[in-house]
């Protein structure tokens, strides 16, 4: 059965010494695409060298929330730049987060606003990161995007939110905005009954499976290292909670991932 990891974070220091290692156990275990995504212009450089060097490795170039006070008109023109190479599928991560550990909120707006622009004159998918932000997010989002009603996609703007956290009331609102949603380990923690029953809700062909590795390892590795492997326990648990086998899930998985990220994503 082939597997993806939608999104990952193969730059992170956690990974230095085994890369190598990490990746050949991601194969083995039937993972044969993984994405990883930056946080900031070096992030998005050093994921670019390193799926050169790995070619089952797809990149999302762009300055996460934490990062937004780095946004400025010279990263966005190296963005562009690097968004045209060819293992780079996609503009992320990108988005909102009121946690209170991020830059400030004017920032964070600045450099959403300017990269969902950057994808946009590309063409290319967003990668969203939104945490405790789900509603402002959506506001801003609907200043470039015609609401269509539940279900339909709008072709101006596609994307993944990651790791999705909210509940299931929020599945039509993101999909109606055009948006895939990526389940990460969380969604087997034992106390993640509202995200259970999302992954329950949001339909077959606008979902997603990732790792968010180095971090939330889903139930059987939780506190430890997460790697791109461990996607199978995730899919496995999202399978169980709709009903269908993991082989069934896993196939749909990978045509929405196609679908999404275009022939740069490959076979």
């Amino acid at each position: 059965m082939a597997m993806l990891d939608a999104h990952a974070h193969l730059t992170d220091a956690r990974f230095a010494s085994d890369l190598a290692a990490v990746l050949e156990r991601a194969r083995v275990a039937g993972v044969t695409r993984v994405l990883t995504c930056a946080e900031d212009l070096g992030s998005s450089e050093a994921a670019v060298a390193l799926a050169e060097r790995h070619p089952e490795v797809r990149v999302a170039v762009g300055v996460h929330p934490h990062r937004a006070a780095t946004w400025s008109e010279a990263t966005a023109v190296r963005l562009l730049e690097l968004a045209r190479q060819d293992r780079v599928v996609a503009i992320g991560e990108i988005g909102m987060d009121l946690s209170g550990r991020s830059a400030p909120l004017e920032e964070q707006e600045r450099a959403l606003r300017a990269q969902l622009a950057l994808a946009s004159l590309l063409e290319m998918p967003v990668v969203l990161h939104v945490r405790d932000a789900g509603a402002r997010l959506r506001a801003i989002v609907d200043e470039s995007v015609v609401l269509e009603p539940e279900g339909a996609v709008d072709p101006r703007l596609a994307g993944m939110v990651h790791c999705y956290s909210e509940g299931p009331a929020e599945v039509a609102e993101w999909v109606r905005r055009g948006l895939v949603l990526s389940f990460a380990g969380t969604v087997t923690y034992p106390k993640s009954v509202r995200l259970r029953e999302a992954a329950a809700a949001v339909a077959e062909d606008r979902l997603l499976v990732e790792t968010d590795a180095p971090y939330l390892a889903p139930q059987s590795h939780r506190g430890r290292r997460n790697e791109p492997a461990y996607v199978v326990e995730t899919l496995g648990a999202i399978a169980g909670i709709r009903g269908v086998s993991a082989p069934t899930l896993g196939i749909a998985v990978d045509a929405n991932a196609r679908r999404l990220f275009g022939d740069r994503w490959g076979t």
